[in-house]
């Protein structure tokens, strides 16, 4: 299988405070692999080392192989390749819809605007959005802004999607429409990362579940291992508090 992306002894410290303590794990192409743990773990902080929002303290990113962090990258070449979507959605106010997933691709891909067009009316299919092209975020509802993020990260047709605790900032009622656009995406073999506390979504759709505490990897395996049979006490502990 190919890893697309690789961790190697990661480290990322805030002052004196260590939040990634030796983190190692890949993501093989057409994986999805989901990351849980409480509040504080260091999930988010991951994600951002990643796709390098945050500057590691130490350690490799390898993307196919190659270490990005060498000096020799071009970051911004690389950031291309890795679709974001936040927890806050983190739309362009003053763009519509369709704009929101065409100036991306305009600016940073160098697309001509009727291909920008194209490719982002493809993708809003996708989300089940192409008939609010002209509508402004705040028309929107929660649920809707994410699908549009959804849709303007995959306009950019990266390699692997990040996804940072997508449903947190929703209400109850709207994370089950993003929820079910991830799974449909899932299935159609995209490589996802996605840090989540949306236990059921992790045991249905991942292929690996990792689970964080304290900056470490505590253990990993199959939805099937983690959720089912994990081996270690920490993890216990955790499901046990979270899945009452």
């Amino acid at each position: 299988m190919e890893r697309v992306i690789e961790v190697v002894h990661l480290k990322k410290s805030f002052g004196s405070h260590e939040v990634l303590k030796d983190i190692n794990f890949h993501v093989n192409k057409g994986e999805v692999v989901c990351i849980i743990g409480s509040s504080g773990s260091g999930k988010s902080t991951l994600l951002r080392c990643i796709n390098l929002l945050e500057k590691p303290s130490g350690g490799k990113i390898l993307y196919k192989g190659q270490n990005i962090l060498d000096g020799n990258h071009d970051i911004y070449a690389y950031r291309t390749k890795l679709g974001m979507v936040f927890q806050q959605f983190n739309l362009f106010n003053n763009y519509n819809v369709l704009g929101n997933c065409t100036i991306g691709q305009i600016k940073v891909l160098k697309r001509s605007r009727d291909e920008a067009e194209k490719i982002a009316m493809k993708y809003l299919k996708v989300v089940g959005m192409e008939q609010y092209i002209n509508a402004k975020p705040k028309q929107l509802s929660g649920g809707q802004k994410q699908r549009v993020a959804i849709a303007r990260a995959l306009s950019m047709e990266p390699d692997v999607m990040l996804f940072d605790e997508p449903t947190s900032a929703l209400d109850p009622e709207l994370v089950d429409e993003v929820l079910r656009v991830m799974k449909r995406l899932a299935e159609s073999g995209l490589t996802m990362l996605i840090v989540t506390h949306e236990m059921e979504f992790a045991k249905e759709v991942a292929n690996r579940v990792v689970f964080m505490d304290k900056g470490v990897i505590e253990e990993e395996g199959t939805p099937q291992e983690i959720f089912n049979n994990p081996k270690k006490e920490r993890t216990r502990g955790f499901l046990r508090r979270t899945l009452k």
